[in-house]
């Protein structure tokens, strides 16, 4: 749903009313030119709902595609640095990412008493790789994501992770993550799912759903195993298209499940992860404090143990509305955020 746009001309490069991108080549994408032959302002939008958009100016457009899955886009935006785009939606930007990465990679493999083999379903990106390998205990990566021309193109265009790609450590795999767990023998002690949105036609919904969490991500972690999974907007009105029933669905797959969120600017919204386990999390503040100091490597710009203890409290609105939840993820009654992916266009045009 994102569109890229140029000014209207009135010279203070709004978007135009209609959202509408002029020109556009079908990424989304346009460019202009004024009649002295310089280029208009040009901003990026994103429809987070019908009636609300987001939007931030650009200083360029530095690469647009499309994948068998997904379109995708690398963009210099003025507010965010370096951002990618894939299906119309932010996945991360170079200003603000950390604090999803760090979110996301942390909190499991510091309950974990001795991580060292990882899963990571998605994550082409290779930032999700680069926190795991911060880790001194871990010995090997596995990296599974289904789409090779992003992930071709984030160790092209991402400088940050170049050094996580050529980790002996990492072990990259181009396929679909369901059956590249359903296929391996060996188990883990913390899968990882850094998936796309679960959004209508997209390539990984089916990822969320409670048999594959029972069947195939439970029967592969090893003793002691935690999973962690993004699970889509978190904020007090947006927590329920898809964030509160990933919730509910894992509490009916393991005994120990925690929420927690943190605001990420770029995506304009506060945004939520769900990590579960059969065995207890039981390490505090103050214990995750200690092992951040004796098992990690470099030191963290947001995570630290009074950020996640902070994290995992709810407000009081969203906490009700998880222990109301009754829906449970499955195929045939899957939530989604709003927006399409690639194949629902494919079919519907």
């Amino acid at each position: 749903m994102g569109d890229i746009s140029n000014g209207n001309g009135n010279g203070n490069g709004i978007i135009n009313g209609n959202g509408v991108p002029h020109g556009s080549n079908g990424n989304g994408v346009a460019h202009s030119a004024n009649k002295n032959g310089h280029r208009k302002s040009c901003w990026y939008e994103e429809e987070i709902e019908q009636d609300l958009r987001w939007c931030f100016a650009l200083n360029s457009i530095l690469h647009t595609g499309a994948s068998q899955y997904q379109d995708i886009a690398l963009l210099d935006t003025k507010p965010f640095g370096k951002a990618l785009v894939i299906d119309g939606k932010l996945q991360s930007a170079e200003i603000d990412e950390f604090i999803y990465h760090e979110s996301l990679v942390h909190p499991p493999l510091l309950q974990h008493s001795n991580p060292k083999n990882i899963f990571i379903m998605g994550g082409g990106e290779g930032s999700t790789a680069r926190e795991i390998l911060r880790h001194k205990t871990v010995d090997k990566v596995v990296m599974c994501d289904i789409d090779e021309e992003v992930v071709e193109f984030c160790k092209s265009h991402l400088v940050a992770n170049k050094e996580a790609f050529s980790d002996l450590r990492l072990q990259l795999i181009i396929n679909d993550a369901r059956a590249e767990l359903e296929s391996r023998q060996d188990g883990f002690d913390v899968i990882i799912g850094d998936l796309a949105d679960p959004i209508e036609g997209g390539p990984c919904y089916q990822l969320y759903t409670k048999s594959f969490y029972e069947s195939i991500v439970k029967t592969r972690l090893n003793e002691g195993g935690i999973f962690v999974t993004q699970a889509g907007p978190a904020g007090i009105f947006s927590h329920t298209e898809v964030f509160s029933c990933i919730y509910n669905t894992l509490r009916q797959v393991f005994k120990y499940v925690v929420p927690y969120s943190a605001h990420i600017p770029s995506y304009a919204d506060t945004w939520g992860w769900v990590m579960a386990s059969d065995t207890p999390f039981t390490a505090d503040a103050e214990e995750l404090d200690i092992r951040m100091k004796q098992r990690m490597t470099g030191e963290n710009r947001y995570l630290d143990g009074k950020t996640f203890t902070s994290a995992s409290i709810l407000c009081k609105a969203v906490r009700k509305s998880l222990a109301k939840e009754t829906q449970v993820y499955t195929e045939g009654t899957a939530r989604f955020i709003y927006g399409y992916g690639t194949a629902h266009k494919t079919h519907s045009t």
